[in-house]
């Protein structure tokens, strides 16, 4: 997958939160996106996941020389952020077969629970999980979904040492075919990426 910037900016109301991006975003590699708390991470990734309109420029998506209309990208992305809410109602194993329904996964959901360690917790409802154990389940929605484009928001939130170690692991074992990009400003969040698009570039 390709993603073409061309010249972007968001504005609410009279204040620009960025402009004048100009970037490309290719399969096979990893992009962080940082800055300051404010700096307009956060909406450029929506921006890019296309769930926030933007004022001004143009997101083309390609995939496999074919483009991608912006309204159906949300087809070929997955998405782990802290403000995306889970079904705390469901159970994981629940939840993750309701995930599947949507969109393909690599894996079935009880294997996918043995990849973030939470085979233990399948069958209780996510309601009564830890905020970190919350925070594994969306990791596993996102990288365990069969899908080229992988968009990651403070993808640690929550955390602990055993869970930015779990990260680094399905980084490194299932987003290599993938277009990563990682919006955050914890250098351990990003370490990976090889190159760096700074928010601060853009105001």
């Amino acid at each position: 997958m390709i993603i073409e910037l061309s010249n972007v900016g968001k504005r609410f109301n009279r204040d620009w939160i960025f402009r004048g991006v100009n970037y490309r975003f290719e399969t096979g590699n990893a992009y962080a996106i940082t800055g300051a708390n404010g700096s307009g991470k956060s909406t450029l990734l929506q921006s890019i996941a296309g769930s926030i309109t933007l004022s001004t420029g143009d997101c083309v998506y390609t995939q496999q020389n074919k483009n991608i209309a912006g309204e159906t990208i949300y087809q070929q992305l997955a998405m782990a952020a802290p403000y995306l809410e889970l079904i705390e109602e469901m159970t994981a194993l629940e939840f993750l077969s309701f995930h599947a329904s949507f969109k393909p996964m690599a894996l079935d959901a009880a294997t996918i629970l043995d990849k973030v360690e939470l085979p233990h917790a399948s069958h209780k409802q996510i309601r009564y999980y830890s905020s970190g154990m919350k925070q594994r389940i969306k990791l596993a929605q996102a990288f365990f979904s069969d899908v080229p484009l992988l968009l990651l928001d403070e993808p640690c939130t929550n955390l602990d040492k055993a869970g930015y170690a779990l990260y680094h692991r399905l980084i490194d074992e299932y987003a290599g075919n993938k277009l990563v990009i990682v919006s955050s400003n914890d250098p351990l969040e990003y370490d990976f990426c090889n190159e760096r698009l700074q928010m601060s570039d853009y105001k």
